[in-house]
């Protein structure tokens, strides 16, 4: 694998493989430090001459598996069910995630934090508007032009995007 092969697959699958990560250990700083090390330990294994076949499995599986030692190292964490295996519906689930993630990402500034405030937070629009110090009208046209936005964003070259949040 050359280094912009690996730099491809970087740039594809880091924000997927944090979504992952983060499922799995409802820690976002210790999701994005999983994510990166393994990356490294990838990195290091193909400088090294390892082959890897299926990169997309190789990361997926050294993701899940950091992710239950570090649960086992933070608690009595035996239950290994509870953590989900690999498959296309995980990485599919990963992919939309961040697929999700990065059209809210790109919102501009105050339209995100509104959406936010309704859709992650549970805000009602009044308390959006007293919270902010701006009026009812204001948020309600805010939330329409950032779902506007997310569903453009999140269709362009798929199939409507069904936004399960909303």
């Amino acid at each position: 694998m050359t280094v912009s092969d690996f730099e491809y697959h970087f740039r594809k699958l880091y924000l997927p493989l944090g979504m992952y990560a983060l499922r799995i250990l409802d820690n976002a700083d210790d999701a994005e430090d999983i994510v990166e090390e393994a990356f490294m330990k990838a990195w290091k294994a193909i400088s090294s001459g390892t082959e890897i076949d299926n990169f997309n499995s190789y990361i997926y599986r050294s993701i899940r598996n950091e992710c239950v030692s570090l649960l086992r190292k933070k608690t009595d964490f035996e239950d290994i069910d509870n953590v989900p295996e690999i498959s296309e519906e995980v990485i599919d689930t990963s992919v939309r995630d961040a697929r999700i993630w990065k059209a809210i990402d790109s919102l501009p500034e105050k339209c995100r934090e509104i959406f936010l405030m309704s859709k992650r937070d549970g805000f009602s629009n009044q308390e959006i508007a007293d919270e902010l110090g701006i009026s009812i009208k204001t948020v309600k046209n805010q939330m329409t032009k950032a779902l506007s936005r997310l569903r453009e964003a999140l269709s362009t070259g798929h199939r409507p995007f069904f936004l399960p949040f909303l």
